[in-house]
Order: C-alpha cells, then structure tokens, then sequence
C-alpha cells in the first residue's frame, strides 16, 4: 500500500477543490438538430418578461453560434445570472432567400424554439427525439429545467377538454378544474419561474381562460401567495415586480366588474388618466434632462472640437474639416475619438442625431 504524506494530501485536495469551484461556475448547453447540416444559426435568450414568452426581440439575446457538420452546437461560460432564470434556445430555420427579419424573428417554417429554466453551473442538452425532432427534450442537471415540457402536456390536455364540448357549462366546469389543476402543480414543482409560465398562460386577454381568471383572481389567494413565493425568491428580479403589479391592476378591473364595486367604474378612469398624464410629464422631463446633459457634455469640448462638431452636422467628410480648419486629416481622427470619448457617443450618426438641433 502506498502512504501518501499528509502535505501531499493537502494539496491534492485543495486542486480537487479548486477544480470543482471551476467546474461549477460553469454552463455548458449543446444539443444537435435534425438536419445533420453546417451554418444553421442558433440564438441564447433570456426572458426576464414573462408577456414576452413566445417572442424574439434584440434585447433578450445573449450569444448567436452555427451548427457544426454534423448539426451540433453548443453555448458555454460563466457569464450568465447564478439564479434560475428563463432561457430560449431559437434555431433559425428560414432559407437563405428570406428576409432579414423572418431570420432574426424566427418566423420561417422550419424555425424552431424551446424554453427551459436553467442557471450559470447547469449542464444541459437538447437532443434529437426518437422521431428525430430537435428541441423537443430536454436532459439536464437541474432538475426545474424541462418543467415548461410538462405544463405543456397539461395545456394539451386541457385544450382537449375545452373542446370537447363547446358550450358555456362545459368550459365552467372545465376552467374550475384545470385552473385548480395547473396551479396546484406550479406550487408543487417549488419553483415560481414555472408558476409564472402558467400564469401568463391563463392570464393571456387572448385566451378564453381570461374571463375566469378574472373571476378567480378574487376567489381565491392563490395569487397573492405566489406574489409572496416571487418575493422570497427573486426579490430584485424584474418579472417580480412586473408580477406584482400587474396583480394590482387586474385585481382592480376584477372589482370593478363586481356589481357593489360601483367606486370603480368612474374612480379607474380617473386613475388611468391619472397615469398617463404623469407618464406624459415624466416622459417630458426626462427628455429635457437628456438634451440639458447632451448640451453639458458639448459645452466641455474645447472651441475647436466643437467646432468639428458642427462641421460633422453639416455632412463634411474629414477630409473637409480638415481643409477648413488648416490641419491634417490624422488630427482630425484625433479630435474626433476625444470627441467620442467626451460625450459618450460611438459613431457620426449618434452626433447628428443628438446634436441635430444645432444645425
């Protein structure tokens, strides 16, 4: 037997620890579409706006890859939230011949997408299933990630409900037991994230479940509770607070259908014109804050960087400035790039667009 000496020891368990910790700060998601080809493009979102679920938009998405030849891909780091948060995986689909916009809004026949809750350390992948469909599985190290798959076959069952018969009692009864059922499995799964995707589903204006949802919104506590779960769990997150409001709200339009709530039906009004008018003033002021900083920040140029500046605004390229001005072109660059710098900005375009007044 061989004796290993106890600084020895040590060390090999302070390098077994430190790997760990590495390893742990890591994600790693990869999976494989069906179409065993090279090029197609892959996004990784994140959606902090539960409304926004079956949607893309430019400012959920965090990294874009291309499958391999065999039609891998994968996305890793340690730069997402250590939290569980909710991620898109979108495979772009459309021919090379579609526009531009049905290739970023995944709008095409063959796009495809699944979310699935996952945070920094996860491990996951998305294979192919057995009848050969991509992002339809989900294998992962957290245990909360495929949640949105199986509230998805409760959606399927209830749709199959609903219309199984189409009249008023049938979908009474209905909504009474599949609202009781898709919450009580969202408490269960302990994990508020998949409580809001089911939130959303039966909350959607869209929906024929909105009409009871307003209704059970004061029958029951339930959805004061889950603002309680949000609150404990993601205190600081944005679709906490997005949640919490729009429960006011709608606990308000919910009372002002009640027939003894007569105080609603002018005072809501009066409160939503309220609104826009301070959204209307804030709006107003803000903006009169940005252009007082815009003309703080041209006031510190020196005279001749303004001076370029309002040679920018009028179109000359800077080979003209640089001829008006009696200087070389390569100091012109120079002066720009402080211009740049000084107020914030990154192009021409950013300058004539704030400074437009100017001219």
């Amino acid at each position: 037997m061989i004796i290993i000496p106890p600084m020895l020891r040590k060390f090999f368990l302070i390098i077994i620890l430190l790997s760990s910790s590495i390893g742990l700060s890591q994600y790693n998601f990869k999976g494989q579409i069906a179409e065993q080809k090279s090029g197609k493009t892959i996004y990784l979102s994140i959606i902090e706006d539960y409304r926004k679920f079956g949607r893309i938009s430019m400012n959920q998405i965090l990294k874009k890859t291309t499958t391999d030849s065999l039609g891998y891909f994968s996305f890793n780091g340690n730069n997402l939230i250590n939290e569980n948060r909710i991620y898109r995986i979108h495979l772009d689909g459309c021919p090379e011949s579609s526009s531009s916009s049905e290739h970023f809004f995944g709008s095409c026949e063959y796009s495809k997408s699944i979310l699935f809750i996952a945070n920094n350390t996860d491990t996951i992948t998305f294979p192919t299933s057995f009848n050969n469909e991509a992002l339809c599985e989900i294998t992962s190290t957290n245990s909360k990630s495929s949640t949105f798959l199986d509230i998805d076959v409760l959606k399927d069952q209830m749709a199959f409900d609903f219309n199984d018969f189409r009249s008023d009692a049938n979908r009474k009864l209905n909504s009474k037991k599949w609202f009781s059922t898709l919450q009580d499995f969202g408490e269960k799964l302990d994990e508020p994230l998949a409580e809001l995707y089911i939130f959303n589903f039966l909350s959607d204006k869209r929906n024929e479940t909105y009409n009871y949802y307003l209704k059970d919104i004061g029958n029951t506590d339930y959805y004061i509770k889950l603002g309680e779960r949000l609150n404990a769990k993601y205190p600081k997150a944005p679709f906490t607070n997005l949640y919490l409001n729009e429960i006011a709200i709608d606990q308000q339009i919910a009372d002002s259908n009640e027939p003894t709530s007569q105080l609603w039906k002018w005072l809501l009004p009066l409160l939503l014109t309220l609104s826009i008018a301070l959204n209307i003033y804030f709006l107003i002021r803000n903006k009169q804050n940005v252009k007082n900083a815009d003309n703080e920040a041209l006031e510190k140029l020196t005279e001749q960087e303004q001076n370029i500046v309002q040679q920018i605004l009028e179109n000359k390229t800077n080979k003209e400035i640089a001829s008006s001005m009696f200087i070389s072109v390569s100091t012109v660059k120079t002066h720009i790039n402080n211009i740049y710098r000084k107020l914030q900005v990154a192009s021409r375009d950013e300058i004539k667009r704030r400074y437009k007044s100017l001219t």
